[in-house]
Parts: C-alpha cells; sequence; structure tokens
C-alpha cells in the first residue's frame, strides 16, 4: 500500500510559468519507502492560461474555480487531497533536495506534533539566495510559541509559512486558510501553533521565489488599513484557539 502527501499549490496566469520549476523540485524528492506524493493544483479563476503549463502526470490534479484568490484556491483544493498529509507549495516556489522526506519523518517519529516547518532561501531574480538570521534552533516548537514571538515581533513569526506541512485532519479541523486577501497562510500557522506542538527543520526545506509579480510585492500588500485588519482577526482567531482548553492536539 502506498502512502500520499498531498502538495497544494494554488495558481494564477502570471506564476503559472513558475509551475514548471515547482514539479522540477517535486521530482528531485527523495521518499521514504512506501510514500509518495500526489499534487494537487488548483486556479484562482477559470482561465486558458494556467492549463498549458500544468505537467502531464498521472500523480497531478489540476482544478480551477471561482476567483478568490490563494486561501480559497487552496481550501476548494483540499477537495481532492487524498494524503494523510498536506504540503503547502506556491506555484512560483521551490522545494529543497529532502525537503518532504524531513517533514514527513518529523510527524511520523512524534504524533503530538501536528505540523512542521524549515528554514527557507530567498531566491532573488539574479539566482543568488538569502537566508533568514533568527532562525530557530531545530527541534519541536511547542504550542503558543510561534504567536507569541508573531505579536513580540512587530507581526513577523520566526518560521515561515510557505513551508507548513501539516496533519490533513488537523488542516481541516481549522477550516483550511482563512478567508483573507492575504496573510492566510500566516492565519493558519498561528492557528495551528495555538493548538499544536510544531517542529523546524534547520536544513532549508523551501526557495522563496522574489519576483516583481508576486502578491507580497504590490502596493495593496502593504496598505496599512488592510494590513492591521488582517492581523486583528489573525490575532483574535488564535487566542481564542489558545484559550480553549479542550481544542488541543495530540495531548499538547
Amino acid at each position: 500500500m502506498t502512502h500520499l502527501i498531498t502538495v497544494i499549490t494554488a495558481v494564477h496566469p502570471p506564476s503559472a510559468p513558475y509551475l514548471a520549476d515547482a514539479y522540477k523540485s517535486l521530482l528531485a524528492q527523495e521518499l521514504l519507502a512506501g510514500w509518495d506524493w500526489q499534487w494537487v493544483i488548483q486556479e484562482d479563476g477559470e482561465t486558458q492560461e494556467v492549463a498549458p503549463h500544468v505537467p502531464e502526470d498521472p500523480r497531478i490534479s489540476f482544478g480551477q474555480g471561482r476567483q478568490g484568490r490563494a486561501a480559497m484556491a487552496r481550501t476548494v483544493g483540499l477537495s481532492r487531497a487524498e494524503g494523510e498529509y498536506v504540503k503547502v507549495l506556491d506555484a512560483d516556489d521551490m522545494l529543497a533536495p529532502g525537503a518532504l522526506a524531513r517533514d514527513l519523518r518529523a510527524l511520523t517519529d512524534d504524533p503530538a506534533v501536528g505540523w512542521a516547518t524549515s528554514r527557507v532561501l530567498d531566491y532573488l531574480p539574479d539566482g543568488s539566495t538569502v537566508g533568514f538570521d533568527q532562525d530557530p534552533p531545530q527541534g519541536p516548537i511547542d504550542r503558543g510559541t510561534v504567536l507569541q514571538h508573531w505579536l513580540d515581533h512587530g507581526y513577523r513569526a520566526q518560521v515561515h509559512p510557505a513551508t507548513l506541512f501539516v496533519r490533513r485532519d488537523l488542516l481541516l479541523a481549522l477550516g483550511g486558510w482563512m478567508a483573507l486577501p492575504a496573510s492566510e497562510d500566516t492565519g493558519l500557522l498561528l492557528a495551528l501553533s495555538a493548538v499544536s506542538r510544531g517542529w523546524f527543520s534547520a536544513e532549508t526545506g523551501l526557495l522563496y521565489r522574489k519576483w516583481p509579480g508576486q502578491v507580497t510585492s504590490q502596493p495593496a500588500h502593504a496598505d496599512e488599513v488592510e494590513r492591521e485588519a488582517r492581523f486583528s482577526v489573525i490575532a483574535t482567531r488564535a487566542r481564542m484557539l489558545a484559550s480553549m482548553e479542550g481544542w488541543r492536539f495530540g495531548g499538547s
């Protein structure tokens, strides 16, 4: 019997050409015996511009739907997720070698760990990379640690939500990604931190592409009024989850 990891990707036309690089990074993954991946690609919209960039592979499931930004696309894509675990991979990013196996091992070794993250390198247009100089040490992350760090450091988490690897049942129990125009992955990360222990891998797990067309580089992403609204609802949700004694994963 083959066990599956569902890799889930939201894509829109500007990022579709980068799917080829994401696919190459998936093909390079070496998994534990008895495991394989399924790639769920969900277009945010219903255009004719994305499908030509979707590789032909029986392990790939491509879908389209009403436009609603990445949070909705990923959450709708979960309807086709067959894996016990879900790995986030944005259309313009690439997995580092060994990323899936390390994430999988972290969660299978400790059933009380609900999610995993890893070190990220920014992948710049000239091909060079830049790392984050404040990564936590490798190992378990206690419940609530990420939320507190985010609140204490100007709404910046010490681990990157674009690297999330999570138990599918836990992800669904939390409702998937938050219905926000941006920071939806941060909202999920903080909700996970509120109810479960996590894991951080110090080995690089993701190349995070920096390019002019990415959503986080657009002026609207930095609008102060919207930013404060996003962060307010993210913080309130996470605090409420943390305060609910019966809402714990793995007894953490």
